[in-house]
């Protein structure tokens, strides 16, 4: 098996919005008729892998009928740095929000929670996401209620017009009401399906809420007015882990100072004077499981863009674990309030392939 790259050329997440604001060229997966509308909704479902859909079509009766095809994200494939992508229209060598846990001086940022375990320690997100957001048009945003003001809000959704729901029929109502009011593009955000998949698993409870995202566009195109395109997409897939996570072997755990990154995608950070043997080890040890690639293997691979800056290379470790069986890698630092049961972040297809669907009303 080898790694999805993603497309950052053409059919990638992150060159959906400066398309779609008119600030670059179409790229080629795009429906043409989407540009003759007169506004346009992105929706994000966050969790929504192409595989999911693909599997689980008979219960999509209203997304299936949309034109396009599966297109890739970014990598890591993980909510943070693919939302940001989507936002800037950058690779993550470029925006630096480059994982769901980000080395910093003097610790580790979680970057959806915006927290270091100190909070003298917080960057502050405007500097430390490195790019503007929606070309600095400020469109209309409608994402959860909670979020608002949030670290990671200010990070990736920058002074836009933020409008917040707390519920599923509210942001169908907040979104049909912005096209209503002339907005030309409206960005929507929907988390129920990942949120849903970590905790139960590709299950019962995961059918239904995949159920209702979909009875949620049938609403859409019911409400919203003629002409209007509604395209929708996701940050990433995802698969079952469930129990099945590794810890480092003793001889790794002497030669690391700290982890980052996440389960699927684990950074580890060398002692002074051991990457080598770091690197030598780690793949000694996780071959077999694991795509395992030193910092230099994976920015010369273009996993994270074509450009890089240098203070972007300073918060990835020395070597990477990417997990190519169905497995995720213990960093007894990180702390969830529930085990998960799916996990992304790798370079899987389950993981990398989302899709890129439209409609016109």
């Amino acid at each position: 098996m080898e790694p999805v790259l993603p497309d950052y050329s053409d059919c990638c997440v992150s060159k959906l919005v400066p398309a779609l604001l008119g600030v670059s060229d179409i790229p080629s997966c795009f429906s043409e008729d989407i540009f003759l509308a007169k506004s346009i909704v992105l929706l994000v479902l966050d969790g929504l892998g192409w595989e999911q859909f693909r599997d689980n079509k008979k219960l999509f009766p209203a997304l299936s009928e949309f034109s396009g095809d599966l297109i890739t994200t970014v990598a890591p494939s993980t909510t943070a740095t693919a939302l940001t992508s989507i936002t800037t229209g950058v690779p993550p060598g470029e925006h630096g929000i480059v994982g769901y846990r980000i080395s910093i001086e003097g610790g580790i940022l979680n970057s959806l929670r915006w927290s270091t375990g100190n909070s003298a320690d917080r960057p502050d997100p405007y500097q430390f996401q490195l790019m503007p957001v929606f070309d600095n048009q400020q469109p209309k945003v409608v994402s959860s209620a909670e979020h608002k003001g949030s670290g990671f809000s200010n990070a990736h959704l920058r002074d836009t017009r933020f409008s917040g729901y707390k519920n599923r029929s509210q942001l169908v109502e907040l979104i049909v009401d912005s096209v209503n009011t002339s907005e030309p593009f409206v960005y929507a955000y929907w988390d129920g399906v990942d949120r849903v998949a970590h905790e139960f698993g590709f299950t019962d409870r995961y059918f239904s809420e995949l159920t209702e995202c979909d009875q949620m566009i049938a609403e859409l195109l019911q409400r919203l007015p003629s002409n209007v395109a509604l395209v929708v997409t996701a940050d990433h897939g995802q698969v079952e882990v469930e129990d099945r996570m590794i810890g480092l072997t003793r001889d790794l755990n002497d030669l690391v100072s700290k982890q980052s990154g996440e389960a699927r995608f684990r950074w580890l950070h060398a002692l002074p004077g051991m990457e080598e043997d770091l690197i030598q080890a780690s793949k000694e040890t996780f071959e077999n499981s694991a795509w395992v690639m030193s910092q230099k293997e994976i920015l010369e691979a273009g996993f994270l863009g074509p450009l890089v800056s240098g203070t972007v290379r300073g918060r990835l470790g020395d070597v990477a674990l990417l997990a190519r069986e169905k497995i995720g890698f213990i960093d007894p630092a990180e702390k969830m309030p529930f085990e998960l049961i799916t996990r992304h972040g790798s370079l899987t297809k389950e993981e990398m392939h989302v899709p890129l669907l439209s409609a016109v009303t």
